[in-house]
């Protein structure tokens, strides 16, 4: 399911750091990795990072919150966070919009690609990591936030259930946060045209910021 990742959303994304506030400035951006966190590495990752704000515009605009669930899938979060923190989020479309079911996000290529291009979905940090399996208090609830995968790995590619898919979804993704403010906008970004209900990618793009 989630080898495919066909957004087009423009978006900017922050990390909140130990608390939620409504006006949050960027992070500063620091080097991106290179390699998949540890379990050790992930602790020191995740120390305040609580929350993360994403700034979206284009065919769908506004703000959404995250919190992260650190503590049930530490490996997924501190990737996540030390992605945001460098700015490999920025610029990158909302690829994937299956209405009723998720949005997807995450593939750098499509910072240089618009629309349905060859390998769509396939790109990633230049690393992958290890599957956390979903912690057993967590389930794909309407705007929780799960790694997508290609069966194997996760890297850099998430999406956001718009639908309860608890019974529907195999549990083979990690949950690693749930939208807690803005969710008007994930309602938003699931509407927008696309090219193929199939398929999925937005006919007008919508970017992380």
């Amino acid at each position: 399911m989630m080898r495919r990742a066909t957004l087009g959303v423009v978006m900017a994304l922050g990390l909140v750091l130990g608390a939620c506030a409504s006006e949050v400035p960027p992070t500063p951006h620091v080097a991106c990795p290179t390699e998949p966190p540890t379990r050790v590495s992930a602790q020191a990752t995740l120390l305040d990072a609580r929350y993360a704000a994403f700034t979206i515009s284009g065919a769908a605009s506004g703000e959404f919150t995250v919190e992260l669930y650190g503590s049930q899938a530490p490996l997924a979060t501190a990737n996540f966070v030390a992605l945001a923190r460098c700015g490999f989020y920025d610029g990158i479309k909302f690829h994937r919009v299956l209405a009723g079911f998720v949005i997807q996000a995450g593939d750098p290529e499509t910072r240089e690609h618009d629309g349905d291009f060859d390998g769509i979905g396939a790109g990633g940090p230049g690393y992958a990591f290890e599957i956390e399996s979903p912690a057993d208090d967590l389930a794909y609830v309407p705007y929780s936030v799960s790694m997508a995968n290609n069966g194997i790995a996760n890297g850099s590619q998430f999406f956001i259930a718009v639908a309860d898919l608890t019974d529907g979804l195999s549990r083979d993704y990690t949950i690693f946060g749930q939208v807690i403010s803005g969710t008007d906008v994930i309602d938003a970004i699931a509407t927008v045209a696309v090219n193929d209900p199939l398929i999925g990618v937005p006919v007008d793009p919508v970017f992380i910021d």
